[in-house]
């Protein structure tokens, strides 16, 4: 009778627990997180620049304090340049909000490449109290061609409007309801406007109608390649030498029309960038060539000449004549323009 009872506990379901215990397994023994094992690489680089993370990560559960616990008795890497400083705090703060970082080549020497003494946008000059770096397009991560320094009040503003966002509110304080928004003028709208519409893939139609209210900063990356030859014809006039260099990059045109129409246009837009031909300072002689697109007749005559182009002859021109040495300014082409800027998760760390 007993070895039948035990046959019937046995046949019986086994009841089900649940431990709810703390997890005390050692943090080194657990596969870490992508979030954690981020954080233990920063911390790393912290310690090997021999600098002290943020107070606010100096708690115990930080895996940015334990991978620099980890790494401080290793050799020190000197000196710490600005640009390795800001690069550990631009990828802390990535990792913090939970962004997406591209550490491949979104070097601390590139960071540098980014650096300008004033505002693109209000054009106020900037100090460390005031200078930010803004991811231009909002749904990308931070990544080599998708970041600009600006003002920290136009970072605020801009906020994370696209280009029709932004070109809404230029069109707001031009139609005279209300003369600033967040601070910010229509011209310095339409700076904002134009700077998003540089990393935004655009119909080539609207994008050839598009005045350069503000040229590219350094390393931005221009999708759209009607408005890379816009902005490699207005460089030309900033440095000596450009009459000759352009009329090289008119003898590439393919047919005399486009010759007319492109020497229409620069007769339109030399004169209004001669008129400032007293300058020196290269930020005063940016500030010309984009206030120079503000003409009407400018922005007409280079609408006429670039509609008759389509995208590729575009790139192909501005690939030719920066072969041919035509340019002031490196060109550089990228096959795949959003390497590594995480579209796909919207600019989030996976």
């Amino acid at each position: 009778m007993q070895a039948a009872l035990n046959t019937t506990q046995v046949a019986r379901p086994a009841l089900v627990q649940f431990d709810l215990g703390l997890n005390d397994t050692p943090a080194a023994s657990r596969e870490a997180s992508a979030h954690e094992r981020i954080g233990l690489a920063l911390g790393r680089d912290y310690a090997l620049h021999g600098l002290t993370p943020p107070i606010a990560h100096l708690y115990p559960q930080s895996p940015l304090q334990r991978g620099w616990l980890a790494a401080r008795g290793r050799p020190v890497r000197t000196p710490v340049s600005p640009q390795v400083e800001l690069w550990l705090a631009l990828r802390t703060h990535a990792w913090t909000r939970g962004r997406s970082f591209e550490d491949i080549q979104l070097t601390p020497h590139h960071l540098a490449q980014l650096d300008t003494p004033h505002c693109p946008i209000t054009r106020e000059p900037l100090a460390e109290d005031n200078r930010s770096i803004d991811r231009v397009r909002d749904d990308a991560g931070y990544a080599a061609g998708n970041l600009a320094v600006m003002s920290r009040r136009a970072n605020r503003a801009k906020g994370s409007h696209g280009h029709q966002a932004l070109a809404d509110m230029a069109a707001c304080c031009a139609a005279g309801t209300v003369t600033r928004i967040a601070g910010l003028t229509e011209a310095d709208w339409e700076r904002l406007s134009v700077l998003s519409s540089f990393v935004t893939p655009l119909n080539h139609a609207d994008a050839a109608r598009i005045p350069l209210r503000v040229l590219p900063p350094n390393r931005l990356r221009l999708f759209n390649p009607i408005q890379a030859l816009q902005a490699f014809v207005t460089r030309q006039l900033a440095t000596p030498g450009w009459s000759a260099r352009l009329s090289r990059l008119e003898a590439l045109l393919p047919t005399d029309q486009l010759r007319t129409d492109f020497n229409r246009f620069l007769l339109a837009l030399a004169p209004r960038v001669l008129a400032a031909a007293e300058l020196r300072e290269p930020h005063q002689i940016r500030w010309a060539l984009e206030d120079a697109w503000a003409q009407l007749l400018v922005n007409k005559r280079w609408t006429r000449f670039a509609l008759q182009l389509t995208p590729e002859q575009a790139e192909a021109l501005v690939e030719r004549a920066a072969a041919k040495r035509l340019s002031p300014v490196h060109v550089q082409r990228h096959d795949d323009a959003t390497d590594g800027w995480a579209l796909a998760t919207g600019g989030y760390a996976t």
